[in-house]
């Protein structure tokens, strides 16, 4: 995905599967601590629903929509860690794995103890 995206942008945009079935609306962004590219997408699956984690890396921005090159039904059954807090490093780490994503480190990177956090809203809410 592109990664010079301001991550509010995201957020309420309609996000959909590899075969073009609506997952839902963009909840929130987490952005990788590290290097603050947003990472991460919690999606709004339904109206009584809870939000599911979605990568960005390996998905793309169509017009107004993100695709997601995976199948509705591995979205739904992402661990359901709630939303609005700090991804740990251990909950970061499920995600990579539900999702069959490459989790290496590149050979430079220094672990700070933290993977992911939300992007701070317009009104610098976090």
């Amino acid at each position: 995905m592109q990664t010079d995206i301001d991550p509010r942008s995201l957020i309420g945009r309609k996000a959909f599967d590899r075969n073009g079935t609506k997952i839902g609306t963009i909840d929130e962004v987490y952005l990788d601590d590290a290097t603050g590219v947003p990472e991460w997408a919690a999606v709004r699956t339904g109206l009584f629903s809870r939000d599911a984690f979605v990568p960005l890396e390996p998905s793309e921005l169509v017009g107004d929509t993100l695709r997601v090159p995976f199948e509705r039904s591995l979205i739904k059954d992402a661990p359901d860690f709630g939303v609005g807090r700090h991804l740990s490093p251990e909950q970061e780490l499920q995600l990579y794995h539900h999702y069959g994503l490459d989790v290496s480190l590149p050979s430079d990177f220094t672990f700070n103890g933290d993977f992911g956090h939300l992007a701070k809203g317009e009104k610098g809410e976090e």
